[in-house]
């Protein structure tokens, strides 16, 4: 800046604008057809497309979720959730710890990804399932006594499931902030319906509640499985059929008990 204003341009303040010159001199002259050449415009498309195509890929499939509540609403009867469980709570529910991609992404073998044995580990990191469709006999819970099979249940459920791995495919999220899904297991190299499988050994029943319910497409099928395990008096139809307290009605008897007390 001149001081005084009056005072004739410094040399520094003509180098200042000589050089404002030259830069815009510069810009003008630049070979801009260069960038518009397809030779280079191509690779800069393909490149840009490949990282926002992997970014979302690894979004969508690739990335673990770690509980019930970080799952996006979009997912729910769209995707599918591949895993190992890691435990089973009560007859109809577990534990999934989510390995997307399985083995091909490195689960199980690669460094940083192996699932944590240790429940410390565990906690905050797996997703609860509630099986769509069954209803198994109740535990004791808050008091009540435990319902009829309810501990044959548990046990089937944790010899069929417990440490292997499953895919869920999820339909909503419940009020317990537990995943509703229809679940398939391998076995024997074939996939089970692992809610239709306890329904054919007579351990659940069809899930009666009037809200709530969720089948997938798999309705009828569960019934056919709950009408044979009937006919073949399996599980807990060993004795009358038509005397069995079914849970849902045990949950309402109790529920109605707790009331009046």
């Amino acid at each position: 800046m001149r001081w005084p204003p009056w005072s004739p341009d410094s040399e520094r303040d003509r180098d200042d604008k000589k050089r404002s010159v030259s830069w815009v001199d510069s810009l003008n002259a630049t070979d801009w057809s260069h960038y518009s050449d397809p030779r280079t415009l191509i690779p800069t498309i393909l490149l840009t497309t490949t990282i926002l195509v992997s970014v979302r890929l690894y979004h969508s499939y690739l990335r673990r979720i770690p509980e019930a509540t970080h799952i996006r609403p979009g997912f729910f009867r769209k995707r599918s959730l591949f895993g190992t469980v890691t435990r089973v709570g009560d007859a109809d529910n577990f534990h999934l710890f989510h390995t997307p991609g399985g083995r091909l992404a490195g689960w199980g073998w690669l460094p940083g990804r192996r699932i944590p044995e240790k429940k410390t580990d565990l906690k905050g990191n797996t997703i609860h399932v509630r099986l769509a469709g069954v209803d198994a006999p109740e535990a004791a819970h808050f008091g009540k006594p435990p319902q009829p099979y309810s501990a044959e249940a548990l046990e089937w459920l944790k010899n069929y499931i417990l440490n292997r791995r499953v895919r869920a495919y999820i339909y909503k999220r419940d009020q317990y902030e537990r995943v509703v899904a229809t679940v398939w297991v391998r076995r024997f190299l074939f996939r089970r319906d692992v809610g239709k499988a306890m329904l054919k050994a007579g351990l659940a029943t069809v899930y009666e509640a009037k809200t709530g319910v969720e089948f997938g497409d798999f309705e009828e099928k569960y019934r056919e499985a709950e009408a044979i395990a009937k006919r073949k008096k399996r599980g807990m139809w060993k004795e009358n059929p038509e005397e069995y307290e079914s849970p849902r009605d045990y949950k309402t008897r109790t529920a109605a008990t707790n009331e009046t007390k």
